[in-house]
Parts: C-alpha cells; structure tokens; sequence
C-alpha cells in the first residue's frame, strides 16, 4: 500500500456567507482557538507524512500565500494556483494539475474543521474508481444530505453529506476544459457510472460557512483547552 503524500486545499472562495468577516481576510486565514481554519490543515498533513501541499486562491490570495510562506515552517513543499477570478472546484482542481502531480491526491475544503486522522487519509485505497468522497452524518443546516453510500459506491440521491474531503484521481479531471467548472455535475455524471465510491467518516466535522459556527467552534475548542 502506497500512502498518499500530496494534498490540495480548496482556498479559492469569497466567502459571502461570512462577511463582513472576510471584507478584508480570505476565509481560510480567519482563526478557530488562535489558529487559522487552513493552519489545522496543514498541521494534520504534515503530521500525517504529506510533503506536498497545493493550494489555490483567487479573492485575497496575496493574504493566504504571505500568511502560510513557502512551507519552510513545515518543512514541506507549499505550492500556489492563482486564479485571477475564482474556477469553483472542478476547474480549480483542473488549473491546479501540474502544480499536484501527483495520481491519486487528497483534496480538502479549506473552510471545514474536523478532528479526524489525517494519517487515515493518507492511507485511503480507492481502487479502480476516480474518486471517493468522505461523508457525513447529516448537520442541522444540511437535515436533506447530498449523497447515499450502497456498498461501497456513493449514489446521487440524499442521505449523508458530503464533506469537503476526497480522493481523486487526475483522470477525472483531465478531460475537462479550462475554465470555471463546477463539481457536483462532475461527480453525479460519474456516481451513474459507478465510478464513485465513499465512505462515512466518523468524529467531528463543522462546515465553518457563517459567522456563528465559526463562533461555536471557536468556543468549543477555546474551552476545551482551559
């Protein structure tokens, strides 16, 4: 078994559910318990053995890449795919490409949390299939779910939601054509094909996407250190 040791993190939004919060700083830079969501990341990959890390940015991404550096810090390889307007996520990932190359590569949204093992992603397996996607029990702002899971393979009808988090292989996205590009249709034209597979994972997993969650994390991790 071979771990994976590239990562991409999806880094490229406006953010317009958190503003006025992200008027002035990209929504992966603001902070949860003294740290930024993108710093828990990147502090889980290093940790898990990753020595690439490729992130791209759009609205503030000057911010982001002076932030986070060359990666020196970490002692790994961090590298930048800058969108002049943002590609949304199939066509970031599809810019991104020769920055990762890497076959397969994990894939993270950098405005989620979770307490999960990065060592355990490193590991994933996902066979003959272009991705699996890591799933959740459903949040109160998302009760209706994205996706079901049936043997293994995931299907486009609701019942758990999908993470944020997932493996792929390039070949799902190389034969897209460059420019925006958006996921989902990416991802159900390939669950009718059987070419999705996933899993629900278990822990702690908070999409940071309003002000309030991104208050309830942060006093949940801030109390759980007194």
């Amino acid at each position: 078994m071979t771990a994976l040791t590239t990562a991409m993190i999806l880094a490229a939004g406006r953010g317009e559910r958190m503003r006025p919060l992200t008027d002035n700083c990209p929504k992966p830079l603001l902070k949860v318990a003294g740290k930024a969501l993108i710093e828990w990341h990147i502090d889980k990959l290093v940790a898990a053995g990753f020595k690439r890390v490729v992130i791209n940015t759009a609205y503030l991404g000057q911010q982001i890449e002076s932030y986070l550096g060359d990666g020196q810090r970490w002692n790994i390889e961090l590298r930048y795919s800058h969108e002049h307007t943002a590609l949304e996520t199939a066509g970031g990932i599809k810019n991104a490409l020769p920055l990762i190359a890497a076959d397969p590569f994990l894939v993270i949204n950098g405005d989620i949390w979770n307490d999960w093992d990065y060592k355990q992603l490193a590991k994933l397996e996902i066979g003959s299939v272009n991705a699996h996607l890591l799933m959740v029990e459903n949040p109160p702002h998302n009760q209706a779910g994205d996706f079901a899971i049936a043997n293994g393979k995931v299907l486009d009808r609701p019942e758990f939601t999908f993470s944020g988090v997932a493996v792929y292989r390039a070949a799902f996205f190389t034969g897209l054509q460059t420019g925006k590009q958006a996921l989902a249709p990416l991802l159900r034209k390939a669950m009718s094909e059987q070419q999705v597979a996933g899993q629900l994972q278990p822990g702690q997993w908070v999409d940071v996407g309003t002000p309030q969650r991104l208050n309830e994390l942060n006093n949940q991790l801030t109390n759980s250190r007194d």
